[in-house]
């Protein structure tokens, strides 16, 4: 249930947090010529990817346990708030159109419903009685992942909603950017990205909001990668469906097979626009009704179904 905080109490928290710490030597900055800002700006981020890189082998575990749960037809759902929210809904969106999936299989929630990606809605962040009922209109299984996304590791949302997860049975990730948070301590698996300090102070949608980023992009990529969303570094479950995607599918089939212009189209047109169908058909020389039947077999994982070897 959501209660009041004494503002004193909030404000001594934030005095906390490395993510809302004050920067004297930045207390100028509006006083700099532009291009002095911008190269202060880029030298900022380019600290990002090295405080990532210290949390790889913690990635990499989490992305394990989110591919096997997801083998067994679980959903990967990200929920924050504000910023953080908005990125989960951000990397969500954006698994349909790249590796085929469902909808339904990587969800984003943000405290406050779609209306929260462009307008604050007062209080949601700080309800965890919202973050329940958000993931219990999902009905979580056991099967399922969720990840609790929040840069100070405080938010009720996200901390609500990995407890409430985690209490159904789900997997639970915590990412934020503050050492020793909550967010992490409530989760099976703690990412802590310590990005340190940002250029505005309490800016999180800054040198925290790139690193979440980054994050998110490796869970997802890399958990469709295990899940047989690829071929090499070729996105394979795509389906041909306007003018951009069937030039990209033969594109992905030519390079994936070395097929000659009429083979390819003959491929996608036998696999009704399925690229995986269509190398399938191409390079084990198979039409397209045992092709499906071979992938099928193989859990959609196009190495497998042409009996080679993989992860």
């Amino acid at each position: 249930m959501t209660s009041p905080s004494d503002p004193r109490d909030l404000r001594a928290e934030l005095d906390t947090l490395t993510t809302e710490a004050f920067r004297p030597e930045l207390a100028e900055i509006d006083r700099l010529p532009t291009l002095e800002i911008a190269r202060l700006m880029n030298g900022e981020d380019a600290a990002v990817p090295a405080a990532v890189a210290a949390c790889l082998p913690r990635i990499a575990a989490a992305v394990d346990a989110i591919a096997e749960r997801m083998a067994r037809g679980g959903r990967l759902v990200y929920a924050g708030a504000g910023t953080a929210g908005r990125l989960g809904v951000l990397d969500a969106s954006e698994c349909p159109p790249t590796f085929n999936t469902d909808p339904t299989q990587v969800v984003g929630l943000i405290a406050g419903g779609p209306d929260a990606m462009v307008t604050s809605v007062e209080g949601a962040e700080d309800s965890t009685d919202l973050a329940r009922a958000d993931l219990d209109a999902l009905a979580l299984t056991p099967a399922d992942t969720v990840v609790g996304i929040s840069a100070s590791g405080r938010t009720p949302y996200a901390i609500g909603a990995v407890e409430h997860a985690r209490a159904r049975g789900a997997l639970t990730i915590g990412l934020s950017c503050n050492p020793g948070s909550a967010l992490a301590a409530a989760a099976e698996h703690g990412l802590e990205i310590v990005v340190g300090p940002e250029l505005l102070t309490g800016s999180t949608r800054l040198k925290a909001g790139t690193a979440q980023k980054l994050v998110l992009n490796m869970l997802s990529t890399i958990t469709m990668i295990r899940l047989g969303k690829t071929y090499g570094n070729l996105m394979v479950d795509v389906r041909a469906s306007n003018d951009k995607l069937r030039a990209r599918s033969r594109r992905i089939v030519a390079l994936a097979t070395d097929a000659d212009d009429t083979d390819i189209e003959r491929a996608l047109t036998e696999a009704g626009g399925e690229v995986k169908t269509a190398i399938l058909i191409l390079l084990a020389k198979v039409d397209a009704p045992t092709a499906n039947e071979l992938l099928t077999a193989a859990n959609g994982h196009l190495r497998a179904a042409m009996g080679e070897g993989g992860s």
